[in-house]
């Protein structure tokens, strides 16, 4: 009888593409680190993954939608809305702090949430639907932040961007420089944030008769309604999950830049990424395979490409163009399946 392969083979063995990605990721940031003059020290991973995490969180906000089949056009603008809250509400007392982060999230979860149940009950396309109220984000954006300012929790700000020495230093719960504590005291706390939400939130959620039925969904959506899926539900769900991991983002943004700004080209830019992260990280964009872990690699290997810029000393007039090739290159993957096959229906076996 023969062994029956292991999840993580067998995981890769149904997506290979995110196998690819995983390679290519370690690849490039292992040759960006031989060629930093800093290169494998504590204060480049800090930077690297300060400049990933927004980025990351919006990619992970894609990855539900595309995974039905759809693309949600609002998560850029549901980012810099949530940045404009956070950088008003992010002050104060602990308590203060607290509800602001909290609303913050809520925010964007909710928002997200009017995302589902347009697209659900309006009967609309989702890229019709969260292009309007996209444009509804900003606009509010705009109301709460008419010029960049505000202003979030200095230790707030310090500690959560810094390795957990920092964090542990400034608030003092217990000797930073305790021995058993220095194995661990250089690891990045954004990095901890990325995989608490990506393995505490994604993980779970993937697993329930919802995260199933969103996969269902961009498989084979018929097929899914004649099982008796929960199909509106899950399409609740997912847009609902997708403004919350965008709103984490916004809230990192401002706890980063201890500010709040609504900038409509970085909102469409943050969105654009976000697909292409998708994409790399191995989702299909006609939906059914793939997932935010995947999106997650998909992401970082966006930003290290950003990061030869600086050691390349590549002329910033010519870096749209080269981030233009990277997103069209990664697109043009995205439906090069498609266009291997001749009956439609072998897409979904």
């Amino acid at each position: 009888m023969n062994a029956r392969p292991s999840p993580v083979l067998a995981g890769v063995r149904h997506n290979p593409g995110f196998a690819i990605a995983l390679v290519l990721f370690g690849a490039l940031y292992l040759v960006y680190n031989m060629m930093h003059p800093r290169g494998f020290s504590g204060a480049v991973l800090i930077q690297n993954v300060n400049e990933s995490v927004a980025i990351v969180f919006l990619a992970m906000a894609q990855t539900v939608p595309v995974l039905m089949g759809g693309l949600d056009l609002s998560v850029g603008a549901i980012m810099t809305l949530t940045n404009c809250i956070a950088s008003e509400l992010v002050i104060g007392t602990p308590g203060q702090i607290a509800f602001g982060m909290a609303a913050t999230l809520a925010s964007g979860t909710a928002f997200g949430l009017m995302n589902g149940l347009i697209v659900v009950y309006g009967r609309l396309q989702p890229i019709i639907a969260t292009l309007a109220t996209g444009a509804i984000a900003m606009g509010l954006a705009l109301f709460i932040r008419p010029k960049p300012g505000g202003r979030v929790d200095d230790d707030i700000s310090w500690a959560l961007t810094n390795d957990l020495y920092e964090l542990v230093a400034t608030y003092g719960w217990f000797d930073a420089d305790a021995g058993w504590f220095q194995p661990v005291a250089w690891i990045p706390v954004p990095l901890i944030i990325l995989v608490v939400i990506a393995f505490g939130v994604w993980l779970p959620f993937r697993r329930t008769v919802t995260g199933r039925t969103i996969y269902a969904i961009g498989s084979a959506e018929g097929a899914a309604f004649m099982s008796g899926l929960p199909i509106e539900r899950a399409k609740i769900a997912a847009f609902t999950l997708a403004g919350f991991f965008a709103s984490c983002g916004g809230l990192y943004l401002a706890i980063q830049t201890s500010s709040g700004n609504a900038d409509i080209t970085q909102a469409g830019a943050y969105t654009l990424n976000s697909i292409a992260a998708v994409v790399i990280g191995g989702t299909s964009l006609l939906g059914g395979v793939g997932g935010a872990i995947g999106s997650l690699v998909g992401a970082l290997i966006l930003r290290v490409i950003s990061f030869y810029f600086r050691i390349l000393s590549i002329d910033p007039l010519l870096q749209p163009l080269v981030e233009g090739v990277v997103l069209l290159t990664a697109v043009s993957l995205g439906v090069f399946r498609t266009l291997q096959v001749k009956n439609r229906l072998d897409l979904f076996r």
